[in-house]
C-alpha cells in the first residue's frame, strides 16, 4: 500500500516536472520594449509578439527574432546655404548651420515591423546610426536650399543660446527655440518621411535646436545692442524718476521738519508767554500780598503803637496823678503842721535861714549899681526904707516857699545862671495857707 501511494506522488511530481519544461519550452516571455516575431514554416504565417507578453513559441516548427520597440534619437548638424536673392534678383545665398535632433521608431503595421527588421535592424548599430543621420541631413540640406534666410525663423524668442534659434521678423534678429510648427521641420519631416517608410521607421517629431548664420550673429549683436541701449535708457529713466522720488521724498520729510520745527517754536513761544504771564501774574500776587501784608503790618504797628502810646499815656497819666496826689497830700500834711505850729515854726525856721538870707541879700546889694538914699513915694520914705521892705518881702516870700517845698534857698538847678537871671515868682500856696506876714520895716 505504501509502495502504490510512494509512486503516485512520483508519478504526480514527474508530470508536473515535465509540464513545467513543456510551458518553459513553447512559452517565451517578450519584455517592454521589445518586439517578437515568430514566423510558422509549415504554415508560412508571421506573427508579432509587442512586450510585455507571452509567445508561443513551438522548437522546430517556428523561427522567432527580437528587435528593439524603443524610439531612436538621432542628433544631426546641417551647414549649407540658402536660396535668398539680392536686388537684382541675382543669388545672394547666406550660409546657416542648423542643428536639430529627431526622434524615429518603428512603424505601427506589421508589415513596417517586418520590413525595419529586414532592412534596418538587421544592419550594424553604428550603420543604423549613420542611416539615419544621412537620412535626416539630406532631407535638412534640401529644406535650407529651398528656404529664404528670414524663413529659417519665427517670432518665438529667447535669451539662452542653447535653446534659442535666431529669428528675423522684419529688421529683428533674435535666437529662438522652434517646435514642430516650423516651416523648416515640415519641409524636414515631408523630404524623409518616405525614406524612413522604406526602412520601416516612423517620424516621431523634429525639434530644431539651432540656426546660426553670420547675418543671424550680426542682426543678434545689433538686437542686444539696441537692446542693453533700450535698457540702459529704461534704467536712467527709472533713475531718474527714483531720484525724483527721493528728492520729493526729501522734500517732504524737509517740508515736515520744517513745519514741525515751526510748530515746535511756536509751541515754545506760547509757553514761555505763558510763562512770562505767569510769572507776571505771580509777580503781582507775590507784590500783593508783599503790599497786603505791609498794610496789614503797618496797621498791626499803628494799632500796637496807638495800644502802646495808650497805656504809656495812662502809665504817664496814672504817675502823673499818683506823683500830685503824693505832693498834694505832703502840701496838705505840711499845711497842717504850719496851721498846728504857728509862728513859732516860722521864726524858727527864720533863724535857720538867716545866715542864707543875709548872704543872698548882700549878693543881691553886691550886683547893683547905685543905691538912692533920698525920699520918694507916698508917705515920703526914703529908697532905703523902701529897699528894705521889699527885700523883707522878697525873703517872707522865698521862706514860706522853703517852709512849703522843704529846700535851701538858692539852690542851683542844672542851668543855674539862668534860673538866677529870671525874675523870682510869687509861689502859689494851697488853699487854707496864707502867706507869711511882712516883718516890720526897720530902718
Amino acid at each position: 500500500m505504501l509502495t502504490a501511494v510512494l509512486i503516485g506522488l512520483g508519478a504526480l511530481l514527474g508530470a508536473i516536472i515535465l509540464v513545467s519544461i513543456v510551458v518553459t519550452t513553447f512559452l517565451r516571455s517578450v519584455d517592454a520594449g521589445e518586439i517578437l516575431l515568430v514566423n510558422w514554416w509549415k504554415a508560412g504565417g508571421l506573427r508579432i509578439f509587442r512586450g510585455p507578453t507571452k509567445a508561443f513559441v513551438v522548437p522546430l516548427f517556428t523561427q522567432s527574432r527580437s528587435i528593439p520597440a524603443q524610439a531612436i534619437n538621432v542628433d544631426i548638424e546641417i551647414t549649407d546655404q540658402t536660396a535668398d536673392i539680392d536686388q537684382d534678383a541675382r543669388p545672394a545665398p547666406v550660409k546657416v548651420t542648423v542643428r536639430a535632433s529627431a526622434i524615429v521608431s518603428v512603424g505601427e503595421d506589421d508589415s513596417m515591423v517586418n520590413t525595419a527588421a529586414n532592412k534596418f535592424f538587421s544592419k550594424p548599430s553604428m550603420e543604423q546610426l549613420s542611416t539615419l543621420t544621412d537620412v535626416l541631413s539630406s532631407a535638412g540640406r534640401r529644406a535650407i536650399n529651398l528656404l529664404k534666410h528670414d524663413q529659417l525663423f519665427n517670432s518665438r524668442t529667447s535669451s539662452a543660446p542653447s535653446q534659442a534659434l535666431v529669428q528675423s521678423s522684419g529688421t529683428g534678429v533674435a535666437l529662438v527655440q522652434r517646435g514642430d510648427d516650423d516651416e523648416l521641420a515640415v519641409i524636414i519631416k515631408e523630404a524623409c518621411s518616405r525614406e524612413l517608410m522604406d526602412l520601416g521607421l516612423t517620424f516621431n517629431s523634429l525639434n530644431i535646436k539651432a540656426v546660426l548664420s553670420e547675418v543671424a550673429e550680426a542682426r543678434r549683436r545689433e538686437s542686444a545692442a539696441r537692446a542693453r541701449a533700450s535698457a540702459d535708457v529704461v534704467q536712467a529713466q527709472e533713475e531718474r524718476r527714483a531720484r525724483v522720488a527721493q528728492l520729493e521724498a526729501q522734500q517732504q520729510v524737509n517740508d515736515q521738519e520744517r513745519a514741525l520745527n515751526m510748530q515746535i517754536a511756536s509751541n515754545g513761544a506760547a509757553v514761555a508767554r505763558a510763562e512770562a504771564e505767569k510769572q507776571v501774574a505771580v509777580r503781582q500776587q507775590r507784590e500783593a500780598e508783599l503790599t497786603a501784608s505791609q498794610i496789614t503790618q503797618a496797621r498791626a504797628d499803628a494799632e500796637q503803637n496807638v495800644i502802646q502810646q495808650e497805656a504809656e499815656g495812662k502809665a504817664q497819666a496814672a504817675r502823673i496823678r499818683a506823683v500830685a496826689e503824693a505832693e498834694a497830700e505832703a502840701i496838705r500834711m505840711k499845711a497842717q503842721a504850719l496851721l498846728e505850729a504857728g509862728g513859732a515854726y516860722l521864726d524858727l525856721r527864720k533863724l535857720e535861714l538867716a545866715p542864707q538870707l543875709t548872704h543872698e541879700v548882700a549878693g543881691a546889694l553886691a550886683n547893683g549899681q547905685f543905691v538912692n538914699f533920698g525920699t520918694s513915694g507916698e508917705g515920703g520914705h526914703s529908697a532905703i526904707s523902701s529897699g528894705s521892705d521889699d527885700v523883707l518881702r522878697v525873703v517872707q516870700t522865698l521862706m514860706a516857699a522853703q517852709v512849703v517845698t522843704g529846700g535851701a534857698i538858692g539852690a542851683k538847678k542844672e542851668n543855674g545862671a539862668s534860673e538866677q537871671a529870671k525874675p523870682m515868682q510869687q509861689p502859689v500856696l494851697p488853699a487854707g495857707i496864707a502867706p507869711p506876714k511882712t516883718p516890720p520895716n526897720t530902718r
